[in-house]
C-alpha cells in the first residue's frame, strides 16, 4: 500500500511500507522461505517456472538454510527454477571468498537440485569494455525469464539496495557502480583490510528491482534500525535508495525487533494510538517526552502531556503534577553507588537487595576487553566493596589480533626463550605471514599465538581491578574458534562451558553483555548461550536469590527507559577504567574497527557512559561525571 499501513487495530500509522515484525531473525526468515517454497511448489505443479532474485551477506543466510533444509527433507524442488542475482563486486574472480558466485553455491546452490544453466549471478571478469554490454543482456535475460516473481533484499547503512548507493535513480538499470566509502568500510572485515575491499560492483538497478512482481526487503539487528525507519516512514529520496521501495505495489517488509526499534510504533507508540500503559511503557514515555521537550520531568505539564500523544496518562492516572513525581522516583531509585547492594541499608527502594554480603559475582565477557570497556567501572566497585567476583571470557577474541601486533609477541618471545621451539617462533610465524593471502586462516600456531595475547591483556586487566587470577576462566566456546569472521551456530559443547561456569560459582548475581549490535555477531550469540542455560537451570535453589544485569558496551546505546541500575562514576574512576582498557594493548591504536565505531574503544567507551549522566542531568536528576546503566532480565 502505496499511502501507508494499518496496525492489528486497522488504525493507520507512520509506515509506507507493509511490515511485519517477528520475535527472532530465524522466525521471521522461516516466513520468508515458506513464502518461496509456496510460489515454486504451486509453479512445479502446473509445469511453470519461478523466477527469483536473490541477495547475498548475511540478512539472507538463514533463509536460504530453511529453503536446503525444504529440499532435503521435504523434497522441494528447484528444478524449475531460475535464479537472477542482485550484484557482485567488480573486478572478482567467482573462486574468491568474497565473490558472491562462491557464496551463492556455498550456502545455496551447490545444496539443491537446480540447474547450472537456471543460475545467473554477476560476472565480475568481464572486460570494462564489455561491462555495459554485458549488462544489457542481464536485463535481456530476466525479460525473457518473464520477470522476477520474487525479489528478496537485504539494506544497508547508507539505505542502498543491491549496490544502488545514495543518489541512484529509480529508473536505473543492470550497470556498473563506483561504492559508497560506508558499504566498503562495512565490508572491511571479510576483506581483511578496507584497501582491499574493490571500489566498484555490477548490480541490478532500482527499476530492474522495482519490476520484480514481489519484494521482501529483510533487516536484522540494532545496526539496521535507523536507516529502516527512514526508509519506511521517510519522504521517498534517491539519498535513500530503498524509500522507492514505498512506490512498490506489493513490497513486503520483514523484520525482527531490533530492527525494528526505532519505528514509531516501537520506539513511541503513543504517537500512533491508544496504548496499554504499564509501568514500563509510562517511565518510557514519560523519560523521552522530558528529553524531547527539554524540560526536566518536574516540570512537565498537562499540556506537555497532550500536544505528544499522551493525554490517556492524565485520564487513566490523573494530572502531570502527580505522574512526574511518580516517575522521577522511580527513575531515581535506579541510581545507586552500591552496584553489588548496600549491607545494613534499607534496601525498598535499591535496584539490589542488601543481603547476602558479599556476593557471589559472575561476569561474564563475550571477548577479552568487553568487561572492562563495558562495566570496568561497576566491575572495580564490586571489588572494592568486598565481593567474590567470577570473570569469564566467553570466546578467545584471537580474529581481532593484527598479524603485525602477534609478530611482536613473537618477536620477543624467540629473543627471550632457550627452548628452540620458542626461538623459531618469530621466523616460522613471520614466513606463514608471508606466504597468507587476504582470507587464508591463520595457522594453528598464530591463532594460538593470538589468543594467548588476548588472555594476558585480560589477566593484566583484572589484576589492576584487583581480581585474583583463580577467578578468571576463558571458555574460549567452539562456535567463535573458525578462524574467521563468521562464525558457527551454537553446540551443546558452547553451552556445557556456560552451564559448567555458571554452576561452578552459583552466582547471586550475573552480568552479561546485552549490546547485540557488534558487527560480527558474537555478543548476541553469547548472550543467547547465557540466557539459554539459565532458563534450564531456572529451578536451581539457588537461581532464586540471583539477579541478571545486562549491559551495554560500545557497540549500541542504552537509553534512560530501560536502565534498572545506574552506577554513577566520578571523574577518577572513569579514568581508572579508562587505565583498566588499556591493558587490552593489541586492541588500541588500530586502524578503524570494522563496524560503525570509528574511535577507539575507550573514547567511545567514555561517550557513552557521559551521554548516560547527562540525559539523568536533562531528566532533573542529580548531575554526575559519567554512568554505567545496566538492565535487568528476568527468566
Amino acid at each position: 500500500m502505496k499511502n501507508g499501513t494499518f496496525d492489528e487495530t486497522g488504525q493507520k500509522i507512520f509506515e509506507k511500507i507493509d511490515a511485519s515484525i517477528y520475535s527472532t531473525a530465524s522466525k521471521a526468515s522461516k516466513v520468508v522461505a515458506s513464502e518461496i517454497a509456496n510460489l515454486i511448489r504451486a509453479r512445479n505443479q502446473t509445469g511453470q517456472n519461478t523466477v527469483l532474485g536473490l541477495a547475498t551477506g548475511s540478512t539472507p543466510l538463514q533463509v536460504y538454510s530453511e529453503l536446503v533444509r525444504l529440499h532435503e527433507e521435504e523434497g522441494l524442488s528447484f528444478k524449475r527454477v531460475i535464479t537472477f542475482n542482485l550484484d557482485e563486486y567488480y573486478p572478482m574472480h567467482p573462486e574468491e571468498i568474497q565473490s558472491y558466485v562462491r557464496f551463492m553455491n556455498e550456502n545455496l546452490f551447490d545444496k539443491i537440485d537446480i540447474p547450472q544453466k537456471n543460475i545467473h549471478i554477476p560476472d565480475g571478469t568481464i572486460p570494462k569494455e564489455k561491462v555495459y554490454e554485458y549488462c544489457k543482456e542481464y536485463e535481456r535475460k530476466i525479460d525473457e525469464a518473464g520477470g522476477l516473481d520474487i525479489q528478496i533484499l537485504g539494506i544497508g547503512r547508507t539505505g542502498h539496495i543491491g549496490f544502488n548507493e545514495p543518489g541512484s535513480l529509480a529508473k536505473t538499470r543492470t550497470r556498473l557502480v563506483t561504492l559508497d566509502e560506508i558499504t566498503r568500510s562495512d565490508a572491511a572485515a571479510a576483506f581483511y583490510g578496507e584497501e582491499r575491499v574493490p571500489r566498484q560492483a555490477i548490480t541490478m538497478g532500482v527499476g530492474t528491482i522495482l519490476k520484480a512482481k514481489k519484494i521482501y526487503l529483510m533487516a536484522w539487528g540494532e545496526p539496521k534500525a535507523k536507516v529502516i525507519k527512514k526508509s519506511l516512514e521517510g519522504e521517498v529520496t534517491e539519498q535513500i535508495p530503498a524509500t522507492f521501495l514505498q512506490n512498490h505495489e506489493n513490497t513486503k517488509v520483514i523484520l525482527d525487533e531490533a530492527a525494528a526499534s526505532e519505528l514509531t510504533r516501537r520506539k513511541t507508540p503513543w504517537l500512533v494510538g491508544p496504548c496499554d500503559w504499564d509501568e514500563k511503557m509510562i517511565k518510557k514515555a514519560v523519560t523521552w517526552l522530558s528529553l524531547t521537550v527539554e524540560k526536566p520531568i518536574l516540570k512537565l505539564t498537562d499540556e506537555d502531556y497532550n500536544q505528544h500523544g499522551m493525554s490517556d496518562i492524565l485520564i487513566e492516572f490523573g494530572p502531570a503534577y502527580n505522574m512526574n513525581i511518580h516517575i522521577f522516583n522511580k527513575v531515581q531509585h535506579t541510581i545507586t553507588g552500591w552496584p553489588g547492594g548496600k549491607p545494613n541499608a534499607d534496601d525498598t527502594n535499591r535496584p539490589e537487595r542488601k543481603e547476602p554480603h558479599p556476593k557471589r559475582v559472575l561476569v561474564f565477557s563475550p571477548h577479552p576487553a568487553d568487561d572492562v570497556v563495558s562495566m570496568g567501572g561497576t566491575l572495580m566497585r564490586l571489588v572494592e566493596h568486598g565481593h567474590e567476583v567470577h570473570v569469564v571470557y566467553q570466546t578467545s577474541g584471537n580474529i581481532a589480533v593484527y598479524d603485525d601486533e602477534a609478530l611482536r609477541y613473537a618477536d620477543f618471545i624467540s629473543h627471550q626463550s632457550r627452548d628452540s621451539e620458542e626461538k623459531n617462533l618469530f621466523k616460522n610465524l613471520s614466513a606463514s605471514v608471508a606466504a597468507k593471502e587476504p582470507g587464508d586462516l591463520d595457522s594453528p600456531e598464530m591463532l594460538k599465538l593470538k589468543s594467548n595475547i588476548r588472555k594476558v591483556e585480560a589477566r593484566s586487566a583484572c589484576r589492576y581491578c584487583g581480581i585474583p587470577e583463580e577467578r578468571i576462566r576463558f571458555l574460549e566456546m567452539p562456535f567463535y574458534e573458525t578462524g574467521r569472521v563468521r562464525k558457527s551456530g551454537l553446540s551443546k559443547k558452547d553451552l556445557d562451558l556456560v552451564r559448567d561456569s555458571i554452576q561452578n560459582v552459583k552466582p547471586h548475581q550475573i552480568f552479561a553483555a546485552g549490546d547485540l549490535s557488534d558487527p560480527h555477531g558474537t555478543h548476541r550469540i553469547c548472550l543467547e548461550a547465557v540466557q539459554k542455560v539459565l532458563k534450564e537451570m531456572k529451578d536451581k535453589d539457588w537461581m532464586d536469590d540471583c539477579y541478571i544485569w545486562l549491559y551495554r558496551g560500545i557497540w549500541q546505546d542504552i537509553e534512560v527507559s530501560d536502565i534498572d541500575m545506574a552506577v554513577p562514576l566520578s571523574p577518577g574512576e572513569r579514568l581508572k577504567k579508562r587505565k583498566a582498557i588499556f591493558k587490552h594493548t593489541s586492541q588500541k591504536d588500530q586502524p578503524k574497527y570494522p563496524g560503525t565505531v570509528s574511535n577507539e574503544f575507550w573514547m567511545v567507551a567514555d561517550e557513552k557512559t557521559i551521554k548516560n549522566a547527562k540525559d539523568y542531568d536533562r531528566l532533573g536528576l542529580a548531575e554526575y561525571d559519567s554512568i554505567e546503566g545496566f538492565s535487568r532480565w528476568k527468566i
